[in-house]
């Protein structure tokens, strides 16, 4: 039955083929349109719209130019979100403005979605920088009616270069060369990993053949923005690094680890041979002591009973034989113990005790290290895009338990892993630790809608929600969380590597 659960799964698998992993596309699942809709007796008399991002599951980023119709007239007009996937639109409630900054946080109920990390970090001049949203002119080309304006559909990307940092009214905003155009006020600035870097507010105006610039309001004003109306957000800091550039650092970083261990061993069996080499010098020269002492000790005792002897002869010749007979007893008692003591004399090399070889193996690699662990992260080999860092305890228990309520399976790699499928998240997380709890990983890759669905179709089949010994039961899982991972894109989108030391557990009084 296991058996045939498992071909089902990877029938099914091989059936919905995986699409490329992909950052802006990741952060596009985040990007909205914001309308404003003028209702004057129940009839329209004004349409308008902007862009927007989302900074939690329920709140949106957008600028406060995009919503000051709904801010002046609260009465007549409504404020819609529309999600770049899905089906529906939204209404919109305004939670903060601030004119000064350009930008405004709104609220919708009914709907998460997934929600942009602003990064933290420095950017330079001439860094990528792709801007998101929905550009009027776009929308001129293409929209027949309009419906097509709260219909979900994927934001637009226009591709470009950091230029500079300018102020405006005493505003820190960056200056920019993605092509953006009304419509795209609100929408996103991101990096290359899709890290919000700035929200899109005005660009020059091009007379005379000029070069249009782009402005997008600077992340710490954005931060200050978000403090001030109470909001939490995701923040990272790291550099935007390629996953080859990551996987790249990650082979140095493990090359560098491997040298290092080494050159420990190299150094640990050189301390281990001297030791051996003086040991052995010294039970070397014990040996050739105790030879010399037992030959000379020998020779005394053959000396001795020579004379012995030779009394022996004196007394059988004075015809005293029963000194004789005690004199020529002793002599020969002595000269074979003394033959002894020479046969038996020590080699001159001693034989030493071979120290244990500690890269042998005793016995057979168990499945799965056992115990508890802190698990660290290594900046050098991770790519991190939108998670934070902290340490991460891992407690491993017989067959795979994990902290003693999640199962984890081998996988075909080797690793004992999990994949974490949400109901409420478009992020599927798979979990691995190696056999001997080295190291701890953490890949997440950010989904489209169409993915997420066939992932959480698949889970659906059998789920595990707690450890279990039944050999069968983790076998049909471990099946299907391959399956899972058949349907995800090659690669992920984040890849956060942690190394794990075992805890010591502190001295009972």
């Amino acid at each position: 039955m296991t058996r045939l659960f498992a071909l089902l799964l990877a029938f099914f698998a091989l059936a919905l083929p995986a699409r490329a992993a992909d950052d802006i596309s990741a952060a596009s699942r985040s990007v909205v349109r914001v309308v404003t809709v003028a209702m004057v007796e129940g009839e329209v008399v004004g349409f308008g719209h902007g862009s927007g991002i989302a900074i939690s599951p329920t709140r949106i980023v957008t600028n406060a130019h995009v919503v000051e119709s709904a801010v002046q007239y609260p009465n007549n007009v409504a404020l819609g979100v529309v999600p770049s996937e899905g089906q529906k639109s939204y209404a919109g409630k305004l939670i903060a403005i601030d004119t000064a900054r350009d930008l405004a946080l709104v609220e919708i109920a009914g709907a998460r979605l997934p929600a942009a990390a602003i990064y933290s970090g420095p950017i330079e001049a001439g860094d990528d920088v792709v801007a998101l949203g929905y550009p009027g002119n776009v929308d001129l080309a293409t929209a027949r009616s309009a419906a097509d304006y709260i219909t979900p559909r994927t934001p637009v990307r226009s591709e470009g270069n950091m230029s500079n940092m300018q102020a405006i009214d005493g505003v820190a905003t960056l200056v920019h060369t993605a092509k953006i155009s009304r419509g795209n006020s609100g929408g996103p600035l991101v990096d290359k990993c899709g890290r919000i870097v700035g929200i899109n507010t005005f660009i020059t105006r091009a007379d005379d053949g000029d070069s249009p610039f782009a402005f997008a309001i600077a992340t710490r004003e954005l931060a200050r923005f978000l403090a001030d109306a109470g909001q939490q957000y995701g923040s990272v800091g790291t550099p935007c690094l390629s996953l080859a550039e990551a996987d790249a650092r990650d082979r140095a970083a493990r090359d560098a680890d491997a040298r290092a261990a080494a050159e420990a061993n190299a150094a640990k069996d050189a301390a281990a041979k001297l030791d051996r080499d003086l040991r052995e010098r010294r039970a070397a020269e014990a040996a050739l002591a105790s030879r010399e002492n037992r030959i000379a000790l020998a020779g005394v005792l053959f000396v001795i009973g020579a004379l012995a002897a030779g009394a022996a002869l004196l007394f059988h010749s004075q015809q005293n034989r029963r000194n004789a007979r005690i004199a020529g007893g002793a002599g020969a008692v002595l000269m074979i113990a003394a033959a002894i003591l020479f046969v038996t004399r020590p080699d001159l090399l001693a034989e030493t005790a071979d120290s244990p070889d500690p890269a042998k193996p005793a016995g057979e690699v168990p499945a799965m290290a056992e115990g508890s662990f802190l698990c660290t992260i290594r900046p050098d080999r991770s790519r991190i895009t939108v998670s934070s860092t902290e340490d991460v305890p891992v407690a491993i228990g017989e067959g795979g338990c994990v902290n003693g309520r999640t199962q984890y399976a081998q996988g075909s790699d080797g690793r004992w892993q999990r994949i974490l499928v949400p109901n409420d998240e478009a992020t599927v997380t798979i979990a691995s630790i190696d056999p001997a709890a080295k190291d701890y990983r953490v890949e997440r890759y950010l989904l489209d809608a169409e993915t997420m669905a066939k992932a959480r179709t698949i889970r659906a089949g059998a789920t595990l929600k707690s450890c279990t010994a039944d050999t069968g039961t983790v076998a049909a899982f471990a099946a299907q969380q391959d399956a899972i991972r058949a349907v995800l894109p090659p690669a992920p989108n984040e890849r956060l590597i942690y190394q794990c030391q075992k805890r010591v557990a502190p001295p009972t009084r």
